[in-house]
């Protein structure tokens, strides 16, 4: 059984071969670049979720993959302010793509309103935070939680969900 994942940023990779490695997958994981097809920056649930499930459905398009992993970040308004949300998505050939969504937390209003105007949450945080490569280390979710919830943690949670929805990993 050969498994991807749909993207080669370090965050999601070791989210990804973390949770396979614990579940005693012990075969080589395939990063592909997987476009999302969605905005940049997502800024809803649907759309995050859908970039999870493009990124997972473009990687069976390699005849070779069997089963494969999207995880996507994104944003979403809501009433009471901005949220970070994240989803994940595997797909397996033959069956139906399994869908999770994970942590949200409240973005401090400096960093929605610049999200408002159309930049994207990468390069925001590693001007807020003046750190380089945040969103492939701790993101956004790191850095607002004080390392307590790092990037890598978070899309683990979301493989923990996806995982566990499929059951049988014999």
């Amino acid at each position: 059984m050969k498994i991807a994942v749909g993207s080669k940023n370090a965050a999601k990779v070791k989210a990804a071969e973390t949770v396979l490695r614990d579940i005693g997958y012990q075969n080589e994981l395939f990063p592909i670049d997987a476009p999302s097809n969605v905005s940049g920056m997502p800024f809803s649930d649907e759309e995050t979720m859908t970039g999870a499930m493009n990124r997972a459905e473009f990687c069976l398009t390699h005849e070779d993959i069997d089963i494969a992993i999207g995880l996507e970040g994104g944003v979403t308004e809501t009433p009471h302010g901005l949220f970070l949300i994240n989803y994940g998505a595997l797909a397996e050939k033959g069956k139906e793509t399994i869908v999770a969504g994970g942590a949200r937390i409240k973005l401090p209003e400096e960093i929605a309103e610049r999200l408002r105007a159309g930049e994207e949450l990468g390069p925001v945080m590693e001007d807020y935070s003046k750190n380089k490569n945040v969103r492939s280390k701790e993101g956004a979710i790191g850095i607002f939680t004080h390392g307590m919830v790092n990037r890598d943690e978070m899309f683990m949670h979301i493989m923990k969900l996806l995982v566990g929805q499929r059951g049988d990993w014999h």
